[in-house]
């Protein structure tokens, strides 16, 4: 069933493998959406060659986790995969926190230290937020993806390395290269198969299986038990655009736990911190962009498989009703 009232109950155990809930280390694949099957069914097809990977989509849709699930997969998962956050390191240290540094290759180099190619050596390195490394880093990372060979710096003796290489990015890599702020060199040796990680919006009937994961996850951190979630709340997530996509998600849920008292759990959607009028209006805006997106989608049929009321995990009655009040109506040209 589809109804958000069904939903609103905590699936039981055997029901997670038939919604396609997958342990990737910390966190967990929530797979109940047709787009995001679709991304893992490519998982599975790339996992088991050396393939350069390149991750797209919006920030917190979850690509370390599909990073984190391709390696699982993969003839490499008996050694840990090396993680990187491009973003996090200043450019002035990426090149040695990459690739290494001899002792006095620089100011403060008081002792050589290997890199992280070196490190993920017969394992998986994963680089996170690739869009955002420099233009010198960049070419040395280029000749490293060439020739699986990289120096320390302060070094000219090269080091061979076997490295597979998961890269990921929010960022549109094709404008970055049409603008000159990415290689376009660089960008076809990471583009060696590419999987869109789809943005919530367009899996919004994950959300109640999603939203589930993250009580069960709190109640064991936070000691509470919860049995259900209230209706209207599990409709108002299911209604909502999730500009922060998963993280958002365990953030609002994280909250709502804390402030959890007794088996039944309600959450409450963010909302801008204006006058409480104003604030009402902008989440009644929000949702009736997103109900409408949907229902174009559909090309309006609201009820039926593939319609817009299951596309949104919603019983079409509720459906209906939510468009009333939210003023929608079908267009004369639909």
């Amino acid at each position: 069933m589809h109804g958000y009232i069904d939903q609103a109950r905590e699936p039981d155990s055997t029901s997670n493998t038939a919604c396609g809930v997958m342990s990737a280390a910390d966190d967990e694949i929530v797979a109940t959406s047709r787009a995001f099957k679709r991304a893992l069914e490519e998982v599975k097809l790339v996992a088991g060659t050396d393939s350069t990977v390149l991750l797209l989509g919006e920030t917190g849709t979850g690509k370390e986790v599909i990073a984190t699930r391709i390696h699982e997969l993969s003839m490499r998962r008996a050694r840990n995969m090396v993680r990187v956050n491009c973003a996090a390191i200043p450019g002035t240290l990426m090149e040695s926190e990459l690739f290494g540094r001899e002792k006095g290759a620089f100011t403060g180099a008081v002792t050589s230290q290997a890199g992280r190619f070196e490190l993920a050596d017969r394992s998986t390195i994963f680089l996170d937020e690739i869009g955002d490394l420099s233009p010198d880093v960049q070419v040395k990372l280029l000749r490293v993806l060439e020739g699986r060979q990289i120096e320390r710096l302060g070094s000219a003796r090269s080091v061979r390395v076997d490295v597979r290489v998961i890269a990921a990015t929010h960022r549109d890599l094709e404008e970055r290269v049409a603008s000159g702020a990415f290689r376009e060199d660089l960008f076809y040796r990471l583009n060696v198969f590419p999987i869109r990680v789809p943005p919530l919006r367009e899996r919004i009937e994950a959300i109640p299986a999603l939203v589930w994961h993250f009580v069960r996850k709190f109640s064991r951190s936070l000691g509470k038990h919860i049995d259900t979630i209230d209706a209207q709340s599990m409709a108002d997530l299911q209604a909502y655009a999730w500009p922060g996509n998963i993280r958002e998600v365990r953030n609002i849920v994280e909250r709502a736990m804390i402030l959890a008292h007794g088996p039944r759990l309600t959450i409450t959607l963010p909302q801008p911190a204006t006058p409480e009028c104003a604030s009402s209006a902008r989440l009644a805006d929000v949702q009736r962009e997103h109900v409408r997106r949907v229902l174009d989608m559909c090309h309006w049929k609201v009820r039926g498989s593939n319609g817009a009321a299951d596309r949104l995990g919603l019983r079409p009655t509720t459906l209906e009703n939510r468009m009333a009040k939210l003023g929608i109506t079908r267009p004369k040209s639909a």
